[in-house]
């Protein structure tokens, strides 16, 4: 039985992840590759390690046809393909820390879709926790130095489509209701999701980087940015909640520049310090009990 403070750590393991990828992704760019070699092989290679740890554990096995396998698809290609495409798209129009604002949109997003659906207001430590995760975002990224010549309504639409695809992607994590081991649920919802990504990237166009440097690079971007936070969002979330799991999500972006710190080297600014440290309150604040 996984208990809460388990769950909470899952998601917080899940949400570090994502910001370790950012390192990695910048490490991969620095080698040559694109974001059509990055997509490709991180997705693909996350998927091949979920069914070999199936293939050795038959434990985890269960006929996927005999559960929700649909919506599990669905999220799969709205929540996790479809976010990871139009957040690319937003960075290539927008300098990086405006599309990470927008991107960070899915806080209360998040909490929007649940209030909507159980049809209870968010309480103010709620409210008070978005407005610290927001500002310290803002503090975290050093908006105030975006590149604001690199403008387009684009980069902003697509953004904000980044944004309510992560967060219904954390919000119907949640609901859906289903006796597959979390490792087969994760398989179902990334292998699902292959046909769209491979329309979007074709595989035939990834003849610039080795086979072997797209395996090894391949298997490291997938455990990291798609079998690990994958699996532990599927065993995190439904024991917490999408409102919390948003506001843990936001510890994506702390972990993305303390990674970034130690991995390649950049530099933190104090105020980036204060940001973090406002993200830190912002959840602490939101798990606030009266």
């Amino acid at each position: 039985m996984v208990t809460r403070w388990m769950a909470v750590l899952l998601v917080i393991v899940g949400a570090s992840s994502y910001g370790l990828l950012s390192s990695v992704v910048k490490l991969a760019y620095n080698a040559g590759w694109s974001d059509h070699h990055v997509t490709i092989s991180q997705v693909t290679m996350g998927a091949l390690f979920l069914w070999a740890i199936i293939l050795i554990k038959p434990a985890y096995w269960s006929n996927p046809f005999r559960g929700p396998w649909i919506k599990l698809g669905l999220v799969g290609i709205f929540g996790l393909t479809l976010c990871t495409v139009f957040y690319n798209i937003s960075l290539s129009e927008l300098d990086a820390s405006v599309s990470i604002v927008l991107l960070f949109q899915f806080t209360w997003l998040t909490i929007a879709f649940d209030a909507i659906s159980s049809k209870a207001w968010p309480k103010p430590n709620q409210w008070l926790a978005i407005a610290l995760i927001m500002a310290g975002t803002v503090m975290s990224v050093n908006l105030l130095f975006a590149d604001w010549g690199k403008f387009t309504a684009k980069g902003v639409i697509f953004g904000i489509g980044a944004a309510v695809s992560y967060a219904l992607f954390l919000f119907v994590m949640g609901k859906i209701k289903t006796e597959m081991h979390p490792v087969m649920k994760s398989a179902v919802m990334i292998t699902c999701s292959l046909p769209i990504l491979y329309w979007i990237y074709p595989p035939y166009q990834l003849g610039e980087v080795s086979l072997t440097s797209l395996i090894l690079g391949g298997a490291v971007l997938g455990i990291v940015g798609t079998a690990l936070p994958t699996v532990a969002f599927n065993i995190g979330i439904p024991r917490i909640g999408s409102s919390l799991a948003a506001m843990l999500g936001s510890l994506e972006l702390p972990a993305a520049i303390l990674s970034a710190f130690f991995i390649l080297g950049e530099t933190i600014h104090g105020v980036q310090w204060f940001g973090m440290l406002f993200i830190l309150a912002g959840i602490v604040i939101s798990e606030r009990r009266k």
